[in-house]
């Protein structure tokens, strides 16, 4: 008979697990890249092959940030969405990526009222898996740019050897 641990923090493929790995690759890609100016004007083209090769020769999505210093911006925002969730973003006033999409939904699902008709609720369990896969996948994807962020930068600067 098969155990389940009772820790979900300890299976490899919990979501828990997941986020954690990308908040630590943004961690230290935040620790590592000392001078983010320092990837301004630095293109995406590295790490999107980089990722082509990770994502098993799939095409990346087409990044709307123009080089690194705004693909860095971006993986910090979704960290610090993550940790602080919307209600810090709904404070500032500020809507971010995560709030928008959510309203959006909302809108979709029942217009006015933001509230999900009676006959959808049977539906949530296939909703959930639906969302929960994709998003195991969105933290892949995000915790590997976050990785080659890090590690083109560290290439970039010299490997992180300031004394040559």
């Amino acid at each position: 008979m098969m155990q389940i641990s009772s820790d979900p923090a300890s299976n490899k493929h919990s979501l828990i697990n997941v986020m954690h790995r990308f908040i630590a690759a943004a961690n230290n890609m935040d620790e590592t890249i000392m001078v983010p100016s320092l990837l301004r004007d630095m293109p995406l083209e590295e790490l999107a092959a980089s990722e082509l090769e990770a994502n098993n020769n799939e095409p990346p999505c087409p990044n709307k940030q123009r080089d690194m210093y705004e693909h860095y911006l971006l993986l910090k925002s979704i960290k610090n969405d993550m940790e602080w969730g919307l209600l810090k973003k709904e404070m500032s006033s500020g809507a971010s990526f995560l709030e928008m999409a959510v309203k959006q939904e909302e809108e979709q699902q029942h217009p006015g009222t933001g509230v999900l008709p009676l006959q959808n609720n049977a539906d949530l369990e296939h909703q959930f898996h639906y969302h929960l896969r994709g998003l195991f996948g969105v933290l892949s994807k995000l915790t590997l740019q976050a990785d080659s962020l890090t590690n083109r930068y560290k290439r970039e600067i010299g490997g992180g050897n300031f004394m040559r």
